[in-house]
């Protein structure tokens, strides 16, 4: 049996693993209250008191990672899944990688999502890929599509050339001013402008309002 030691109450933890002689099983906590996609796609869009309260314990438990040099690389609603209280668990850490060695990694994630640094292959890239990603999924919860599928296309090649060129992001007048600035300062194309890479991480995205 392995252990997994300390973890994150905003992360989907393996309580211990086994092999057979045919497979690996890994051993994780329950989460019987569903994922995000799966709420989003039933109940329709999240009002803004909601997102804030599912975007606060997600920023936790990137902070988790980061702190530990991990870039999570695949975040959307389908990977944010519910405990039995609704709180929020981050899921399926199989794209998750070390970026402490600061080398090159492949262009991995679901499309919709991946930053330009991600699309750039032959890139290294770090937690700044998370951030982006945490911009296009509170986008997607609140309405209903990627923010890079403005006319619903399903084509890949097509959504990641919108997110690698378009300039603005269409955001509704009806958005806070409040949550229209953290829009914009999770989706900003280059790295060094985006909000939790501007040299503090998780503790700009937490201060803003």
């Amino acid at each position: 049996l392995v252990s997994t030691g300390e973890g994150s109450p905003f992360i989907v933890c393996m309580t211990y693993a086994f092999q057979t002689p045919e497979k690996l099983c890994f051993i994780l906590d329950l989460m019987n209250g569903g994922d995000l996609h799966y709420h989003l796609s039933q109940h329709g869009v999240f009002s803004e008191k909601e997102v804030r309260f599912y975007a606060a314990e997600v920023i936790l438990g990137l902070e988790h990672m980061h702190n530990r040099f991990v870039v999570y690389r695949d975040l959307k609603p389908a990977n944010i899944l519910l405990d039995e209280n609704g709180h929020v668990r981050i899921s399926d850490l199989g794209l998750a990688c070390d970026f402490s060695k600061k080398k090159p990694h492949a262009s991995v994630g679901t499309h919709g999502y991946m930053a330009p640094e991600v699309l750039s292959k032959g890139t290294a890239y770090d937690s700044s890929a998370d951030w982006f990603s945490f911009g296009c999924m509170l986008y997607k919860l609140l309405k209903g599509h990627s923010p890079f599928r403005q006319h619903k296309t399903k084509d890949k090649h097509e959504i990641d050339r919108m997110t690698m060129t378009m300039q603005n992001i269409e955001l509704p007048d009806s958005m806070t001013p409040e949550l229209r600035g953290i829009l914009e300062g999770l989706l900003k194309r280059d790295v060094e402008d985006r909000l939790g890479c501007r040299g503090q991480g998780a503790e700009e995205v937490k201060d803003h309002p």
